[in-house]
């Protein structure tokens, strides 16, 4: 597995803080980008159900769904260039 360095630049009040609260180590950073990563997903998944409600038509099937998210899974592997 590969790593990237990443330098943050905070006011100093809050890295002090965030310090003392444990959450400058590598393992809370990639926990806290890990969290919002996943709520950025459910968030684009929600905006996608209300565009599929308001579009109307006829319900997918078990093999468009599948097919939509194989297709989705393969997206987003292309953008982070895995």
């Amino acid at each position: 597995m590969s790593t990237l360095e990443v330098k943050l630049e905070l006011p100093e009040s809050l890295a002090k803080e965030a310090q003392q609260a444990g959450l400058l180590t590598p393992e809370a950073v990639e926990q806290m980008v890990r969290e919002r990563l996943r709520a950025q997903r459910i968030g684009e998944l929600r905006d996608a159900v209300k565009q599929m409600v308001s579009a109307g038509g006829a319900p997918m099937t078990m093999e468009e769904i599948e097919a939509e998210i194989q297709a989705y899974r393969i997206e987003r592997r292309r953008a982070s260039g895995a």
